[in-house]
């Protein structure tokens, strides 16, 4: 089902063979166990607005409170639930009935015991109100949470959803503390500021602009993790920065992005440090080139077949991206489930594009268009340019217009752009992270993550919402397929390739990766040798 990457390790590790590769970057130099005590440090990037998780969404957020916080389950590599604060689960055969036996051992930090309580209040009341993701899935398919007992849960679906069992990520289903939050106005709670949480890490410190400091959770529920004393982010906005930081041992774990990739590449080359691309797979991040189709000349798809033979998709992904990513074919990254790799190829053609340019019947000012950046870094800017010169080259007239990170998300959110460059995580099932930029229904306003470009067709509406109700994998994998056949012939969107963003850390660090989340999830196994 799936492709999974790792590579790129240290050059102690590169000499035990490709097999040992796929085994030991989790493990790095473990040779006696976990050690216990020490102190992790790492990169806040950039600092975060809030560690109230499920009330924001975005990555610093989750990275740090993903530290205090825990969900009911984490997913290994292979995309296979994993208990966290449940403890076991059950699927019903008519895949409407969810059960979920929950840790009996768990407190909050502040020694409240947790309870299926609190997994109702997060899912039924905090998350319905404050978390734009649960709030669609809940409102869609949920018809009832109800508690049995203390320590089981019990979410009856009003109708198949097989991408549920998905649902309850760190990010996308945070347990938050009931005694804490409710009555309250959940935005202005302080403990947005000061989080209480069942994770291996209970929250010390923030010196705004500095640094955030956990210390280890000493009644954590599971007596055999937790083995860290000490976890600090540090604020470093400056990457110039956040490289010497790591190079001088400052500190120990870069994240995806805490570097540009040609710097990943050469820290990688490093005596005693260890890259990884594992870890990522849940999010599957992948990147598209988002057409605005309500005006010429994207309406017109010969345009848009243009702009699929005009960018060399190898090229991005191992000169720009330094290898550090794959060509797409398509809407669905090939690292999730019901991937469809027989689609229409669109191979590197210039001669092809400035064709289809010509077929299309569009001249002069249609041709005239602005591509928008995403603002995430240089890697990012030298992938509008490549983008916006080859389209230039096909026969489009194309100005890149350089914005910051508030006025790129105002651009997709009102629908004011021509061409802009995105990415999307997949949440590990097309239902969750995918058929939300092609639904018709899902073309709002107020969001960078939603059908931004007005795709609208009915056909694939019908088949997306076949699948996502389908219980049987065959089925749902046929439905998949013609969707993302039908989307890849419209080219609803550009799609470049599929990011493979390395974690970095010293070999004298362990457990960095144990599951699909890689560096966001809890890091209750990490350890570092003495």
């Amino acid at each position: 089902m799936l492709n999974k990457t790792s590579f790129a390790v240290t050059r102690r590790m590169a000499l035990l063979g490709a097999t040992a590769l796929l085994t030991l970057p989790r493990t790095a130099l473990a040779q006696t166990g976990p050690v216990e005590g020490g102190r992790l440090v790492l990169i806040a990037r950039p600092e975060p607005a809030t560690l109230g998780l499920g009330l924001n969404l975005q990555a610093p957020t989750i990275y740090v409170g993903g530290k205090i916080f825990e969900s009911l389950l984490t997913y290994t590599t292979d995309l296979e639930p994993m208990p966290s604060l449940a403890k076991s689960w059950s699927i019903s055969d008519d895949g409407l009935t969810y059960r979920f036996e929950l840790q009996q051992n768990a407190t909050w930090h502040d020694g409240t015991p947790f309870t299926s309580a609190d997994v109702v209040f997060t899912a039924d009341d905090m998350m319905r109100s404050s978390h734009p993701r649960w709030k669609l899935l809940a409102e869609t398919y949920v018809e009832r949470i109800e508690a049995d007992g203390d320590f089981a849960v019990t979410f009856t679906l009003r109708e198949p959803f097989s991408a549920f069992i998905y649902a309850f990520e760190l990010s996308s289903l945070p347990i938050m503390a009931r005694h804490v939050y409710e009555g309250t106005d959940y935005r202005t709670n302080p403990a947005n500021n000061a989080p209480i949480g069942t994770g291996p890490f209970k929250f010390v410190s923030w010196n705004r602009g500095q640094s955030i400091e956990l210390e280890r959770y000493e009644d954590y529920w599971d007596d055999s993790a937790a083995h860290l004393e000490r976890v600090t982010f540090l604020v470093i906005p400056d990457a110039a920065s956040r490289e010497t930081a790591f190079e001088q041992q400052m500190v120990d774990v870069l994240r995806p992005g805490d570097v540009e990739g040609f710097v990943a590449r050469r820290l990688s080359e490093t005596d005693d440090v260890v890259m990884t691309t594992m870890g990522e797979e849940f999010y599957a991040p992948h990147a598209f080139i988002q057409m605005n189709l309500r005006k010429p000349p994207f309406d017109n798809l010969k345009i848009r077949q243009a702009v699929m033979h005009a960018v060399d998709r190898d090229f991005i992904s191992n000169n720009i991206w330094f290898g550090m990513a794959a060509p797409a074919t398509g809407p669905v990254s090939s690292r999730t489930a019901f991937y469809e790799p027989d689609v229409t190829p669109y191979p590197f053609d210039i001669e092809k594009a400035q064709s289809l340019v010509a077929e299309s019947g569009l001249s002069g000012d249609d041709l005239k268009v602005t591509l928008t950046p995403l603002p995430y870094g240089q890697q990012w800017d030298r992938t509008a340019e490549y983008i916006a010169q080859q389209l230039t080259q096909a026969g489009l007239d194309v100005s890149i217009k350089g914005v910051d990170v508030s006025g790129w998300a105002q651009a997709l959110s009102t629908w004011e752009f021509d061409l802009a460059l995105n990415y999307t995580y997949q949440y590990a099932h097309p239902a969750l992270g995918v058929a939300r930029h092609y639904l018709s229904s899902n073309i709002i306003q107020g969001t960078p993550a939603a059908n931004n470009e007005g795709y609208s067709n009915p056909e694939a509406d019908r088949l997306f919402a076949e699948a996502a109700n389908s219980v049987d994998p065959e089925e749902t994998q046929r439905l998949y397929s013609e969707v993302q056949k039908l989307l890849v012939d419209d080219v609803a969107l550009g799609w470049i390739f599929e990011m493979r963003s390395p974690t970095i850390y010293r070999d004298t660090v362990n457990e960095v990766v144990t599951s699909a989340i890689g560096a966001m999830d809890t890091m209750k196994a990490t350890w570092k040798a003495a």
